[in-house]
């Protein structure tokens, strides 16, 4: 993927060093040059899109059309759906940090400049496009951080509640205004907040499209995790290396039985559960976690 359809993607070695695992502490392999800023191209990362480094690669989506405040036009929807497609298909990506360029804004929601000049069959069109979207990332195994800076209004606000973890910095701004132009949210805004917030407080966003600061969207639990302005990348990063650095096993199938239990019955949910846990109790990844505990040293994960 290259910024020309808005979206990019950059990799990043998944484990820091021991005892490094903190926000801005030192990484081994060819991010050791730290994390670089929105815009720019870090250490070990190749500028085709392909991955640079070995087991535990953390992908970084970046949302990359900064002059529109990232606003998601048609082609960047398609471009954001392939991305994710690709990073799915990875078995070495063990996290995935979906992160902006540009100092205003996470992401607007849908273009509407593009959607001005479109009649109601080419809206209608582009809708099956937007849904690819919004679903590749609600569908990525791997565990998701969305890093929020600025604006994340409509469908901006929904790519972040479609991640798993949301870390927002102190400028972030949130909000699910679609009702105030005739619209409802369309990128599963009005089920992940309900299923994230509850349904009095998803009621509040989605009926007033109001929006809310950093703080009182941490409040709400809206976001995980809120951090010094200008910082959301990099915890985000920090974030991901943390989780790649646990079983890939236990890790896809924790997220696995956290989304399939959301909504169930306790009785089904402990059935998903028991799922996961089997799947990872009898893994070459338990064996090795246990004797790396008994051996005092980092696990190496064979990842099956």
């Amino acid at each position: 993927m290259n910024a020309a359809d808005g979206v990019s993607v950059r990799w990043h070695v998944g484990q820091a060093s021991a005892g490094q695992d903190s926000v801005g502490g030192a990484l081994a392999g060819p991010d050791s040059a730290g994390p670089d800023s929105a815009g720019g191209q870090s250490a070990g990362q190749d500028s085709g899109g392909q991955r640079a480094g070995g087991a535990g690669t953390i992908a970084e989506i970046v949302l990359d059309r900064p002059a529109a405040m990232n606003a998601l036009s048609t082609a960047m929807a398609a471009s954001l759906a392939r991305a994710c497609a690709a990073i799915c298909a990875d078995r070495l990506v063990r996290a995935v940090v979906l992160a902006a360029a540009g100092e205003r804004a996470f992401c607007v929601g849908a273009d509407l400049k593009e959607r001005a000049a479109m009649s109601d069959s080419e809206l209608l069109a582009q809708r099956p496009v937007f849904r690819a979207a919004f679903g590749a990332v609600l569908g990525l195994p791997q565990p998701v951080i969305a890093a929020v800076h600025g604006y994340a209004l409509g469908g901006g606000c929904e790519l972040a509640l479609s991640c798993d973890l949301i870390v927002a910095d102190e400028t972030a701004v949130f909000g699910l205004p679609e009702t105030t132009v005739g619209l409802v949210p369309g990128g599963g805004g009005t089920q992940l907040a309900l299923r994230r917030i509850g349904p009095g407080r998803a009621a509040d966003l989605i009926l007033t499209g109001r929006r809310v600061d950093a703080a009182e969207a941490e409040r709400l639990g809206l976001a995980d995790r809120r951090v010094p302005a200008g910082t959301a990348r990099e915890h985000a990063l920090a974030l991901a290396r943390q989780i790649a650095g646990n079983s890939p096993v236990a890790v896809l199938a924790a997220k696995q039985a956290i989304r399939q239990g959301a909504g169930v019955s306790l009785a089904v949910g402990l059935e998903v559960e028991d799922a996961a846990w089997r799947a990872a109790a009898f893994s070459g990844d338990r064996k090795e976690g246990i004797a790396a505990f008994k051996q005092k040293r980092a696990p190496e994960w064979p990842g099956h």
